[in-house]
């Protein structure tokens, strides 16, 4: 990495090391760390609440599996349907057929956030329903700490050098080596500043002002906040997919706007001024 008075030369390896032929890499590791954190701050806020360890012990199943193949189906139906629906193989599994016969592992190239965010309200339900706990406490709780997954998630898209922004002058750019010569807004960075802002906002509602605040906010707040900033930042960003070249709002700002929709209602409507059970 070169920095410069003008851009900053940017092309890291997304391959930390290599052992035994298994690729270790930033984007696993960062995807792993983000997890690890979460796991960390929802525990704490269990035992703040006084939930029985037992209870919250499958929460890291439900959430990961969730995530994974609800960010995993997003990006391959959002993005690239004809491509996946014509491999199918290769939606589900963390390969790629070669056109000379054979295969490769890849990983999974390509999760989705909206998918991502799908994924895990459809487990948390599955998750709330078994353990006989009120939905939306056990979604206020994983709000709280998921910015943190959203900011790990966004610096390893730099790490890859992927999700790049549109050419600018600003000092702070970002050539992408690895994909041209040209400065670039480093729209990863950008995104992953503001999740982790929005992680220390998240903490000092909740260290001051739990008790007065209604169920449903915080699961609000972090779909409104999230959104919107992603909603505004894609015209920062080049086009993911060949599809959105000429389109007024491009995929990702399409899928942004019932998320926020949802979450403007949970923040200032769902059972305000009712109190926390």
């Amino acid at each position: 990495m070169i920095i410069t008075l003008a851009s900053i030369n940017w092309n890291p390896s997304p391959e930390i090391f290599n052992l035994f032929g298994v690729s270790i890499r930033y984007y696993g590791l960062l995807w792993a760390i983000g997890f690890g954190l979460v796991t960390m701050i929802v525990h704490y806020l269990f035992r703040q609440r006084n939930i029985p360890e037992k209870t919250f012990e499958p929460l890291f199943f439900y959430c990961f599996f969730g995530i994974l193949i609800g960010a995993r189906l997003g990006h391959c139906l959002f993005y690239q349907p004809d491509y996946y629906l014509a491999h199918p193989v290769e939606m589900i599994l963390p390969i790629k057929f070669l056109p000379q016969g054979g295969w490769k592992f890849t990983g999974y190239e390509g999760l989705a956030s909206h998918g991502g965010t799908l994924g895990l309200m459809f487990s948390l339900w599955l998750y709330a329903r078994r353990m006989k706990m009120h939905y939306m406490d056990l979604v206020d709780m994983i709000a709280i700490a998921t910015p943190v997954m959203a900011c790990c998630i966004r610096l390893a898209n730099l790490m890859n050098s992927e999700i790049i922004g549109l050419p600018t002058n600003m000092p702070w750019a970002f050539v992408f080596e690895s994909i041209d010569m040209q400065p670039r807004h480093p729209a990863q960075l950008y995104e992953a500043i503001a999740y982790f802002v929005l992680f220390l906002i998240m903490i000092y509602l909740y260290k001051n002002y739990d008790k007065k605040l209604h169920r449903g906010f915080y699961f609000g707040l972090c779909l409104t906040v999230i959104f919107t900033f992603r909603f505004f930042i894609e015209f920062l960003k080049e086009n993911q997919v060949s599809f959105e070249e000429g389109m007024t709002f491009n995929m990702g700002q399409w899928l942004s706007v019932p998320f926020v929709i949802i979450g403007i209602y949970f923040m200032c409507f769902y059972q305000r001024g009712q109190k926390k059970a």
